[in-house]
């Protein structure tokens, strides 16, 4: 991997808004430099629905469906992350990620994240936050955004 493609990298993964939003140009480096290097067919799931991640994707590039249940739930692309939900609570995957086209993602497992954390304890913060950050976005879309200023329409028919 040439220095160039791993410049581009972290210019993706560090630009991204719905990605781990809050680390800095340091941590990105730590990161980049402790993570796997994974590349995906299209149509091939590298996450799976009933299993265990055992660590978290961070996707520099192409796209990819998460699906619950046979049903495309949203899309992915670069700078955005999957397999958060297994990494955070250590049981199996709630939805199954499939690649759309060729994808490359960084794999970070829970063991290289500890012992960064461990050296780096503030690193550790802003990817917590980061992800919480993540699943709060993900949860207001899923349940309509309250409080982004757009109306619910049930809403209004209950103060009619």
């Amino acid at each position: 991997m040439s220095k160039a493609n791993d410049q581009l990298d972290l210019s993706v993964l560090s630009s991204s808004k719905n990605g781990l939003v809050y680390l800095t140009a340091n941590d990105w480096a730590l990161v980049a430099d402790k993570a796997t290097r994974m590349q995906f067919k299209a149509g091939e799931h590298f996450v799976q629905r009933g299993k265990r991640t055992h660590g978290v994707y961070l996707l520099v590039k192409g796209k990819a469906s998460v699906q619950i249940l046979g049903q495309t739930a949203r899309e992915i692309g670069p700078g955005e992350v999957c397999g958060e939900i297994s990494f955070l609570d250590e049981l199996p995957a709630t939805a199954e990620v499939v690649a759309d086209e060729a994808v490359w993602t960084y794999y970070l497992d829970r063991p290289t994240l500890q012992s960064l954390f461990e050296l780096f304890p503030h690193l550790g913060s802003r990817f917590y936050r980061s992800l919480a950050a993540i699943l709060s976005r993900r949860l207001r879309e899923t349940i309509g955004n309250p409080g982004s200023g757009k109306k619910d329409s049930s809403a209004r028919k209950d103060s009619e």
